[in-house]
């Protein structure tokens, strides 16, 4: 039985049609992935589903509960972690409903009873009585703070990032739809979402831009088309959707090929059939002209082989207009991503000497590490180990409690943050983007569209940006700045697979020093790292 059906559903924002006429459903234990470009409406759907957004046309049915756990981790300030917890499960929504109907019900307002009953049971199949308990277990599994009055905001990123597994873990939805949900987590806690949701009675949809996940996960692949908006569904999981893919593109280009062939030689062939024809009528009226020839049979014949040769012309000219067009296949835009040191730089390019930093209970150190001009460290680790602290000392905004930090001399720092906040939230991106680097506002805009960032998105405050648009941003930036350092703190985080792929040629091409820090298991096979360096609780192992 289908949990969710979805039948002919378009949605526009303004004249902008996001998808169109998009049909297909969600039965139990179907784990379906959306696949497609950032920007093409992923997102989008989840929020149809989800019925936090109304299709114009069309129809979206839900049997039993849809829960949405979006991308951006939302904190609320002043929010504890029990109340996030009971927010991303959905408990919190339904134990306020089903409050409201008690308390209609005991003011016998018309229909209570049934509402009462209704959200009842929702409230039960959300697992709202025993949510606390279970929170604690899972909490505790996934060393998540013990104390759930803890405000959130309190948290670190990998602790915000196990708080919002643990949301995953303990939501109860029929069909649960997931909007990257692996950014952030560490091996350990890919891991376990992986299982759990292959362990899934339910239906799950799921967006990622991890290759290894959807590999791991997906029965089925749902692919949105940038161009018709348009939706076309893959049996048997990721794997066998690359391999369908594939196919259809040597297909489509084969198709195109013989259609190409075929539609040249009638083109040919109706042009050299009209030249002769045009040709033979000059050559009979001529001939005929010249030698005055008496007889009407031979001026007959001489005109009727150039109407014909004409006629076998014009015979050809409807062939070619019944040919069966076949579109040539698209080719996609893609980032054009080059990274280059503008300066060489010293041979020694950071040294840190019995480098600690103390934040509360966590240490840092310590630790002893040279970097050299192109060397290429992948720095890997759980959650809390330090990764993004060293990256701070790095970049000088984490004063270190012992030990020594040292630059080499032109060494240029280019960075992307875990966080994404290269630019102030409130100004539009064209002004901080012109800022950061100098340029004059043509220069910006021409930069940032070979980015995918367009007149309308440069002029948006940049706090409204998705994290995608403002990924592609820093990419901006650091191909501008020309550094010979790279400091990049989970990367791969929130860009679609064109980009990424683009992303690993540039790197692969980068002619200076780089420190990487990434979960991405695929990312980082395909990275030609010269150092793999691990850290766990603060240390080097």
């Amino acid at each position: 039985m289908s949990l969710l059906r979805v039948e002919n559903v378009t949605f526009s924002y303004g004249a902008h049609t996001v998808l169109s006429d998009v049909t297909f459903t969600v039965a139990a234990g179907d784990r379906l992935a959306v696949v497609a470009p950032n920007g093409t409406g992923k997102s989008t759907l989840l929020r149809l589903l989800a019925g936090d957004e109304t299709p114009e046309s069309g129809s979206v049915t839900r049997v039993g509960t849809v829960g949405l756990l979006p991308q951006e981790r939302d904190l609320r300030a002043g929010e504890t972690i029990a109340a996030y917890l009971a927010r991303r499960t959905g408990v919190a929504e339904a134990e306020d409903v089903m409050n409201q109907a008690a308390v209609d019900l005991a003011e016998s307002v018309p229909g209570a009873d049934d509402r009462y009953a209704i959200t009842l049971d929702r409230y039960l199949a959300l697992g709202g009585p025993d949510l606390d308990a279970r929170a604690a277990t899972v909490g505790a599994d996934l060393d998540v703070p013990a104390d759930h009055d803890r405000p959130t905001e309190s948290l670190s990123g990998g602790q915000v990032a196990r708080l919002a597994l643990a949301a995953i873990i303990l939501a109860r939805f029929d069909v649960i739809l997931l909007d990257e949900p692996t950014n952030d987590l560490d091996i350990d806690g890919l891991n376990r979402l992986e299982d759990h949701l292959r362990h899934r009675r339910g239906g799950s949809v799921l967006i990622s831009h991890d290759r290894e996940f959807l590999r791991l996960t997906s029965t089925d692949v749902l692919q949105l088309d940038p161009h018709s908006r348009t939706a076309t569904r893959y049996g048997g999981g990721y794997d066998a959707y690359l391999t369908e893919l594939e196919r259809d593109r040597m297909r489509a280009e084969q198709d195109y090929a013989a259609y190409a062939a075929k539609r040249g030689a009638l083109v040919e062939r109706a042009r050299e059939q009209k030249e002769w024809g045009r040709a033979g009528a000059s050559r009979a009226t001529n001939a005929a002209a010249r030698a005055k020839e008496p007889d009407k049979n031979i001026r007959y014949f001489r005109q009727q082989g150039a109407q014909q040769t004409a006629a076998k012309g014009a015979a050809t000219l409807r062939d070619l207009e019944r040919l069966p067009v076949v579109e040539q296949p698209r080719k996609e835009w893609q980032l054009q991503l080059r990274f280059g040191a503008q300066t060489r730089g010293s041979d020694l390019v950071a040294t840190l000497s019995g480098v600690v930093v103390r934040r509360g209970g966590f240490q840092l150190g310590p630790l002893d590490l040279e970097i050299g001009r192109g060397d290429r460290l992948a720095v890997l680790g759980a959650n809390g180990s330090g990764k993004s602290t060293l990256v701070d000392v790095l970049t000088g905004r984490c004063a270190v409690d012992e030990g020594t930090v040292a630059l080499g001399t032109g060494v240029v720092i280019g960075e992307i943050g875990q966080g994404r906040d290269t630019f102030d939230p409130g100004e539009s991106l064209l002004a901080g983007f012109t800022g950061r680097t100098g340029l004059v506002e043509s220069e910006t805009r021409t930069l940032l569209a070979k980015f995918g960032l367009g007149a309308e998105d440069v002029l948006r405050p940049v706090g409204t940006l998705s994290p995608g648009e403002r990924t592609r941003a820093d990419l901006a930036l650091l191909m501008h700045e020309g550094a010979n350092l790279l400091l990049l703190d989970e990367p791969t985080n929130h860009l679609d697979l064109p980009a990424i792929l683009q992303l690993e040629q540039a790197l692969n091409n980068y002619d200076g020093s780089l420190v990487v820090v990434t979960h991405d298991r695929g990312f980082l096979t395909a990275l030609n790292v010269t150092r793999q360096l691990e850290l766990s609780e603060g240390q080097w192992r």
